[in-house]
């Protein structure tokens, strides 16, 4: 692990393949951490160099005083390419992460190759949603925290993945329980203000959109809203919830593989 100093605290970082390969950013989903991207490694090394970061907030990054932004989120990885010389790269992010990665594809089109947005949408859930959550994060902190590690396990996974696979399950709602109370707190403050609905049809960069046909959070009419407004936008759907990179497991690593390489 490695890390670069930001204005405000520092931003963590690994980098896996080939020193000389094109570089990949892999964005994690709210409440995780860049390990969310393990079972993808093995297979995206052989043609990349990957670049896994925690953003603010989360995993070994910053945790600096709230809210955020996804703008602030996409500068970090900004600032991430410029401290390692990195002039373009393919960028896939999940959830958060797929805000991010529209963020930078809509204002730093000249950085990004190639586009993947999994289990995203131009905007995701409502104050409603957002405010409560932040309010009892806020108050409660770790034990919040807790509750909604066992709340995630039913959003992020289907009931017959959860029940067979609890080695793969565990590990990935544990980041949640790790994570900073206050981290998490101004990330949600920044996924809810996010609202890239009337900007999405300025993304240039080939763009593949990834849906859960299971996914309750950002659902496939999320993904299809993208694809009609994204010229060339291309659509896949996987038997899966919100983590379908976990979920679809190799189903879904060669099918970004087959799009990145095109």
């Amino acid at each position: 692990m490695s890390a670069v100093q930001l204005a405000d605290g520092e931003l963590n970082y690994r980098l896996d393949g080939p020193v000389d390969a094109p570089v990949l950013v892999l964005s994690n989903s709210l409440g995780t951490d860049l390990h969310m991207w393990d079972a993808q490694i093995p297979a995206f090394a052989e043609h990349f160099r990957v670049l896994r970061y925690d953003t603010r907030g989360h995993g070994q990054s910053l945790v600096a005083e709230g809210p955020y932004s996804i703008e602030q989120n996409g500068r970090d990885v900004l600032a991430l390419l410029d401290a390692l010389h990195i002039e373009r790269a393919a960028f896939c992010g999940l959830s958060m992460g797929g805000l991010i990665g529209q963020w930078l594809a809509i204002n730093a089109p000249a950085r990004i190759q190639r586009l993947v947005l999994c289990n995203t949408a131009a905007k995701i859930g409502s104050p409603e949603v957002w405010n409560p959550r932040i309010e009892t994060v806020l108050r409660d902190g770790q034990a919040a925290m807790l509750a909604l590690r066992d709340a995630s396990i039913a959003r992020w996974f289907t009931p017959e993945f959860a029940q067979a696979q609890p080695a793969l399950v565990e590990p990935v709602v544990g980041m949640l329980a790790a994570t900073s109370p206050q981290g998490y707190a101004a990330n949600c403050a920044a996924v809810r203000d996010a609202d890239f609905r009337e900007q999405v049809a300025g993304i240039v960069a080939p763009t593949l959109i990834v849906c859960g046909t299971a996914d309750a959070v950002t659902t496939p009419e999320h993904g299809r809203f993208m694809q009609e407004h994204i010229r060339g936008a291309e659509l896949v759907e996987f038997h899966a919830a919100h983590l379908s990179n976990v979920e679809a497991g190799e189903l879904f690593t060669r099918r970004v593989l087959d799009f990145l390489t095109a």
